[in-house]
């Protein structure tokens, strides 16, 4: 059983709302409303199509935690698609506080984030036991000393690489009935381990899991019985896995390269 059922707006826009991101953005001034129903949704469209904006803003409207360097209500980036949140509804079939959202680009940070709150757990359990020693106690730096106990963490979960660690966390993070909603999760994914990370999606689903994704990768999208939403159209619509420029692209790509890289001059 899926959790989101449909995204809708609630009201027409004012028209000089429109002259500003995100309503300037033609996806997002016309979108009238979206069928979620499936157990995984691609949001696919060129850069600045919308789709991430789109996104960003439904990690507002259904308050998932975020996994990144700020939260959702406190990240200064996120201030437009926070005004563009008050004006979606969302329908459940169920209600989920289950699931996170997630930018890849901010995924470095969330290691930060982590490494912060292990550093600040093991310096309050040294605290108790009195072998806590803060070597900068005289007042020599300014930062916090969880910021600096932080850098002695950060090693341990970049010691992988970014793909191995971020496949780590989907394995150890997705749970049944949970929400995941990610912004170019293929980003720091090699071709086999976005395969990978497809199978990991699959086999979620079967526990009742659900996903709505932006992304550009052609090996994502082939994900069996996935919706697929183009934002390069207005309004948006549902476009089948060979009909998307970006599959056609890349097959013709690899057919030729030689044609799309030869010297124009």
């Amino acid at each position: 059983m899926t959790s989101l059922l449909r995204l809708s707006r609630k009201g027409t826009i004012p028209p000089e709302r429109t002259q500003h991101f995100p309503f300037a953005v033609p996806a997002i001034r016309s979108l009238a409303a979206l069928n979620l129903g499936a157990a995984v949704t691609f949001f696919v469209g060129e850069n600045g199509s919308g789709k991430s904006t789109l996104l960003e803003a439904m990690a507002c409207v259904t308050e998932l935690p975020s996994l990144g360097s700020d939260d959702l209500d406190s990240d200064d980036t996120l201030a437009p698609q926070r005004e563009l949140a008050r004006d979606l509804r969302i329908a459940w079939s169920r209600r989920t506080r289950r699931g996170f959202f997630l930018r890849a680009e901010d995924f470095f940070g969330y290691l930060r984030r982590r490494a912060r709150n292990d550093a600040r757990v093991l310096r309050e359990e040294l605290e108790r036991e009195g072998l806590f020693q803060d070597d900068h106690a005289d007042g020599v730096t300014t930062r916090h000393v969880d910021e600096r106990f932080a850098a002695r963490h950060v090693g341990r979960y970049d010691a992988r690489s970014h793909g191995e660690s971020f496949i780590e966390l989907f394995e150890e993070r997705v749970q049944s009935g949970g929400l995941y909603l990610l912004d170019e999760p293929e980003a720091p994914l090699s071709p086999k381990r976005q395969l990978e990370f497809l199978k990991i999606v699959r086999r979620a689903t079967k526990a009742d899991a659900q996903f709505v994704i932006a992304t550009h990768s052609p090996i994502l999208l082939a994900c069996p019985g996935a919706r697929i939403f183009s934002f390069d159209e207005t309004p948006i619509r549902e476009i089948a896995y060979d009909a998307l420029e970006h599959v056609k692209v890349t097959r013709d790509f690899l057919a030729d390269p030689a044609k799309y890289l030869e010297d124009p001059h």
